[in-house]
């Protein structure tokens, strides 16, 4: 694996070419036309209301509160530099260069270890789009977390099942991953028990298999409208997992398509809660609007698994801008601000 450095770019410039880029999104597992987006996130996106006290409203902590456990002040570096807030990493995998964008916030400090969250986009998106999307820069920038945007070959992912060039390929994007973590920890004072991962379609469904194939490395995973693809999962811990997805997602259907081999998001939900020995049913942990969060509790090892459904929801990411002709987008939950309270929430246990 071989890893260098090849351009420095500021959030506005990367910000303004995915505005650009908005016109042609697409996220599915199978092209579905031209899409626009608005550039203006719904106004109250992050406003929302948790029965069981989880602070999935960013506007009721002060700006400088971290979640608990989110950065652990014992874990330490020493002999890293500082780094640009935003560059290019470049990363040979099997003799194929691959590159990632990553923002490191301006709070990051090259002696104290820092969280990653790795965001990846959707079938026939980019980095850069799946930035805009998420606003996730914005959140590191406030919580302080590095955070990557990994581009995938031909504009997808190999999640299993499914998508574009990379599936057909075979591309070994789980490998891709793992040198990009190696990269990332040389470069960067990283917290390796705070390395998390989400993504839109099928970058949410890399997730899952990253989940199940470097489960030792991934402390949580937080997908948005893909699930899970692999015919076999074999992850060697309880991983928790936060799901989001529309009921009326005509990209990857609620209740999975036989005939493409996508399964039903139920399906992915009670593998999980059974690899993680989940022994309780779960209780609803959010309502509000159209947005809906249940949650098995009772896992091993302090995991949870989270299904939250966005009712009459399209193949969007709650919270973020509207995607016109990819359906409805929840203003009732941002799914941004409710997955780092679920990561910070969910660090590898320390080893033994």
């Amino acid at each position: 694996m071989r890893v260098r450095i090849i351009s420095v770019a500021t959030h506005a410039a990367r910000a303004a070419m995915a505005g650009l880029a908005l016109g042609a999104f697409t996220f599915g597992c199978a092209e579905t036309g031209s899409t626009t987006a608005s550039a203006t996130p719904n106004a109250d996106a992050g406003a929302t209301d948790d029965g069981a006290g989880i602070p999935w409203d960013d506007a009721a902590a002060p700006d400088d509160a971290h979640p608990v456990g989110a950065i652990d002040a014992s874990a330490t570096c020493t002999g890293k530099a500082s780094a640009p807030l935003d560059q290019t990493l470049t990363v040979t995998t099997k003799g194929t260069t691959r590159t990632a964008h990553v923002h490191v916030p301006a709070s990051y400090d090259p002696k104290r270890a820092t969280p990653v969250v790795l965001n990846f986009h959707g079938y026939t998106s980019s980095s850069s789009q799946e930035e805009l999307l998420t606003s996730m820069t914005t959140k590191s920038d406030k919580e302080g977390f590095i955070v990557a945007y990994p581009d995938g070959l031909g504009a997808s992912w190999n999640s299993g099942a499914c998508c574009g060039t990379a599936q057909s390929s075979g591309v070994d994007d789980v490998a891709f991953v793992a040198d990009l973590l190696d990269a990332l920890e040389t470069k960067l004072c990283v917290d390796a028990r705070r390395v998390f991962a989400t993504g839109m379609s099928n970058g949410g469904a890399l997730s899952h298999r990253l989940a199940c194939e470097l489960s030792l490395r991934i402390a949580a995973i937080a997908p948005v409208a893909g699930v899970l693809a692999p015919a076999t999962c074999n992850a060697k811990r309880a991983v928790p997992v936060m799901h989001f997805h529309g009921t009326s997602d005509t990209v990857a259907p609620y209740d999975g398509n036989v005939a493409t081999g996508i399964p039903s998001v139920a399906d992915t939900i009670a593998g999980w809660a059974s690899r993680d020995g989940c022994t309780a049913p779960p209780t609803e942990t959010f309502r509000k609007g159209d947005a809906h969060c249940s949650t098995y509790e009772a896992c091993t090892s302090g995991a949870s698994v989270t299904l939250c459904t966005i009712d009459m929801g399209g193949h969007t990411w709650p919270g973020g801008p509207v995607l016109i002709g990819l359906g409805n987008t929840s203003t009732s939950l941002s799914a941004t601000d409710a997955m780092w309270t679920f990561f910070a929430a969910h660090p590898l246990a320390p080893k033994p």
